[in-house]
């Protein structure tokens, strides 16, 4: 519902705060009474005849008039302070006007918002606001007023608001999709200090949120859509914790730094990706593509990559050196001349995988199982084999070629 301020014709004081209601005849009957006059039109402050509800807005001034045509102010009111209610103020019980209760009527930014000096001054004396409106001798002056007297601060409304309402009752309330930075600027610009702390609380803990999010199915899949293939795709540091990317054409992506543990990677293909360093542990790439794939010092612990295949019909080999494979299962994995130097294979299940020409040296194979595994020409000089198991090998440890092995 509508707000308008009414003045009797002529006169600049003594204004009074109305409601719109549903029709022309029912305010003109609320301003015969607040105004103790016979109220039969009402008047623009430039003199034009209001004669529908649809041309007041919102904080207008409005003149009433008894049938006479409109009067201008006089000279000497006309000189009295600007604002949308100069001269209305609230009487207390005995009587005696309360100053700080004076209505006031700023224009922010193109939108207008009423409110008492009260407000402006109690919570925040300090604040550029309370300094215009305050009594004190060396408060600063009122800005210029627009064409119906409200006071012209050039700023963003939509941040001014919550600050406004933050003055009235002390509670910061941001309305969703408001950026609390924009507000935190406005804070800073009007001097409302006591609630600096608060947004800047607000816009650390926004950007911890955003950070833990992890990208969904969709956030991937919009990315590869809106790539070309010529294009260099990076995903680095990205988070992608649980996140489904099973099936999904993946090949060639830089995925080094990200989180990708207990993502669902079934079937995807992600031949050529540089996975070094990246957090894969608990994920599931049972089926997997994994050709030529770079995933140094990378983290797979408790990963399933069983059937995957690693091995390039071209001969470019995986480079999976100081990979973390603690406790993952591999069987039936193609990991001919897969380089595995310095890996920790312990407990992890190598039942019946393809590791012909492998680099296993220096790797933890403690308590491995390496059963039905093909290890024809793999290198496992300084590997640590105890309690690995070798059983139905398709081709005896001692016939292998293999280099010296710590058993």
């Amino acid at each position: 519902m509508k707000r308008v301020i009414l003045f009797r014709n002529g006169s600049g004081v003594d204004g009074k705060v109305v409601l719109v209601t549903h029709s022309m005849e029912e305010l003109l009957l609320t301003a015969s009474h607040k105004l103790g006059i016979h109220a039969t039109q009402l008047f623009t402050p430039r003199g034009g005849l209001v004669d529908d509800l649809k041309l007041i807005r919102d904080d207008d001034i409005l003149y009433v008039s008894c049938g006479e045509d409109f009067t201008p102010l006089d000279a000497g009111q006309s000189s009295r302070p600007p604002g949308h209610v100069t001269g209305a103020t609230c009487v207390s019980p005995d009587g005696s006007k309360n100053g700080m209760q004076e209505w006031v009527t700023l224009n922010v930014g193109g939108r207008i918002f009423t409110t008492t000096k009260g407000t402006l001054v109690a919570k925040e004396p300090d604040s550029m606001l309370a300094k215009m409106f305050s009594k004190e001798p060396n408060n600063l002056l009122p800005s210029c007023v627009d064409a119906h007297g409200a006071y012209l601060i050039d700023r963003s409304y939509t941040y001014f608001e919550p600050l406004l309402n933050y003055l009235r009752n002390g509670n910061l309330i941001l309305d969703p999709g408001l950026n609390p930075e924009g507000v935190l600027e406005e804070a800073r610009f009007f001097g409302i200090s006591s609630i600096v702390p608060v947004l800047e609380s607000m816009i650390t803990e926004s950007e911890h949120n955003e950070d833990e999010e992890p990208l969904t199915r969709r956030d991937v899949v919009n990315v590869l859509v809106a790539t070309t293939h010529r294009s260099e795709l990076r995903f680095q540091g990205v988070n992608l914790r649980g996140a489904d990317l099973s099936k999904l054409d993946l090949r060639n992506i830089n995925f080094k730094y990200a989180d990708m543990s207990q993502a669902n990677l079934t079937g995807a293909n992600l031949s050529g990706c540089c996975l070094e360093r990246a957090n894969l542990s608990g994920a599931n790439l049972e089926g997997a593509q994994l050709l030529s794939v770079r995933m140094l010092c990378a983290n797979l612990e408790g990963a399933n990559l069983r059937s995957c295949n690693f091995e390039d019909p071209a001969g470019n080999r995986a480079n999976c050196e100081g990979v973390n494979l603690r406790g993952a299962t591999l069987e039936g994995s193609m990991l001919a001349g897969v380089n595995l130097r310095v890996a920790t294979l312990k407990n992890a299940n190598l039942k019946n995988c393809d590791l012909r020409a492998a680099v296993l040296a220096g790797a933890d194979l403690e308590n491995c199982n390496l059963s039905g595994s093909d290890l024809q020409e793999a290198n496992l000089r300084g590997a640590n084999l105890k309690e690995a198991a070798f059983e139905l090998m398709l081709t005896p440890l001692h016939m292998s070629q293999t280099m010296t092995c710590d058993l």
